[in-house]
């Protein structure tokens, strides 16, 4: 375990290398599962101040459920997410493209700059997810077979984890944190002949 300002990270994070393939994996990130996205609570206000800029890139069955569920609920696990449209369905936030590509109607709207918010943290930094624990965030790489594309294609482009997910992290954290995450990767790699 490595440790950050209080932030404890798994060293899987170090150590892994991830690019997402989303032409393998068509975003299926966001169809599997039994559990919407985790929300943080400030969240949940950016979605309902948003949702008018948000609604029109949602598809129908997602604004169907929105309209019956909310625009986050709290899953089996007592924790809040992301409606699903189904018990096991998609986020209610993913559309499809014509290629079959699943992306997130908050980010598009947010690439096309109505709105502020870019999407869940939970949603940007993943593959890591955050447990929270004797007063610490405790960050570590879930792992998850549909993943296989982008491991591989990190692998292949020899882009560490944390790299792939640098702007997430310093959305997260600040640039500061992870200019301190930054020197721990050099360390490591240095000492281990990388």
């Amino acid at each position: 375990m490595i440790i950050v300002d209080n932030v404890v990270l798994d060293d899987a994070l170090l150590d892994e290398y991830f690019v997402c393939d989303l032409k393998a994996c068509k975003g299926a990130c966001c169809v599997e599962g039994e559990s919407g996205a985790p929300l943080e609570k400030p969240e949940i206000n950016e979605l309902k101040k948003n949702f008018n800029f948000i609604q029109p890139y949602l598809e129908n069955e997602g604004k169907r459920t929105i309209a019956e569920k909310g625009v986050a609920v709290v899953d089996d696990d007592g924790e809040l997410t992301t409606p699903l449209v189904s018990k096991k369905g998609a986020c209610v936030y993913a559309i499809k493209n014509n290629d079959g590509i699943v992306s997130c109607a908050i980010e598009k709207a947010y690439n096309d700059k109505k709105i502020n918010f870019q999407k869940p943290i939970s949603c940007h930094l993943y593959p890591i997810r955050i447990e929270r624990k004797y007063g610490k965030e405790f960050l570590f790489y879930h792992r998850w077979d549909i993943c296989q594309p982008a491991c591989a294609c990190g692998k292949k482009t020899k882009l560490p984890l944390v790299h792939f997910l640098k702007n997430a992290l310093i959305r997260k954290y600040g640039k500061k944190w992870f200019d301190e995450l930054e020197k721990i990767l050099i360390y490591r790699k240095q000492k281990n002949g990388k």
